[in-house]
């Protein structure tokens, strides 16, 4: 169930610390998850939306046991000095997991960058890893008045927004990104939310084609029929 901070607890996390993450996935070496960077990616398990154009539903189930544990994270770090510049905590939402924080000071502590990719769901959980991050890779998915038709979740925009805040002010790094569902999206929406993001600060705002690959039967057929018309 959820606790006070919006993150849903999950049997892992009774042991506490790193060594709680459910990571269901390691990527040892990436050069495009982190701009600029050499890094290894840990995808964390669990996520509270169901965006419509997801490529990885299999991550969205917060029960989900994790498939790697920290220790390998851990051991591939510590074999990888002067060979990697940092680790991005990815997801799934990675600040829903109680042990993120205790991850990124870990990092830190061994030397590296520590990135993150982030929709904003969870914005205290965010406030508090923020003094531990280098670099936020940060998911704005629409205009305000469009955010439910892509999460499925009504109050996600004020999430996402808050949240976007508390990077901006916060000084870190940031590259705002915008996946267009043209399912969804119009062009008029796309400029209307680029107005919005420059009027907030953001100078780094790319915007990434959906890609049909690993999303649903039906949304792969609505994609379709709205590029074919």
């Amino acid at each position: 169930m959820p606790d006070a901070a919006g993150a849903v607890r999950h049997p892992q996390a009774a042991t506490g610390g790193a060594d709680s993450l459910a990571i269901a996935g390691l990527t040892p070496l990436s050069s495009c998850d982190w701009p600029g960077k050499l890094v290894a990616t840990v995808f964390l398990q669990g996520c509270p939306w169901k965006c419509t154009y997801c490529q990885n539903p299999e991550l969205i189930d917060p029960r989900a046991a994790g498939q790697v544990p920290w220790s390998r994270v851990r051991g591939l770090l510590s074999r990888r000095h002067g060979l990697l510049d940092g680790l991005v905590l990815s997801g799934g939402e990675p600040t829903r997991q109680d042990g993120l924080l205790d991850a990124a000071r870990e990092v830190r502590a061994l030397g590296f960058g520590v990135g993150l990719h982030t929709s904003g769901a969870y914005p205290r959980r965010l406030a508090a890893v923020l003094p531990f991050v280098d670099w936020v890779g940060f998911d704005v998915k629409a205009p305000a008045a469009l955010y439910r038709a892509i999460t499925g979740v009504g109050a996600s925009a004020d999430a996402a927004f808050t949240s976007l805040r508390l990077v901006l002010d916060s000084g870190v790094d940031v590259q705002v990104r915008t996946t267009v569902d043209p399912t969804v999206l119009s062009a008029g929406d796309m400029a209307e939310l680029g107005v919005t993001l420059r009027k907030l600060g953001v100078r780094s705002h790319v915007l990434q084609e959906v890609r049909p690959d690993g999303t649903t039967p039906e949304y792969r057929a609505a994609l379709a029929a709205v590029r074919a018309s």
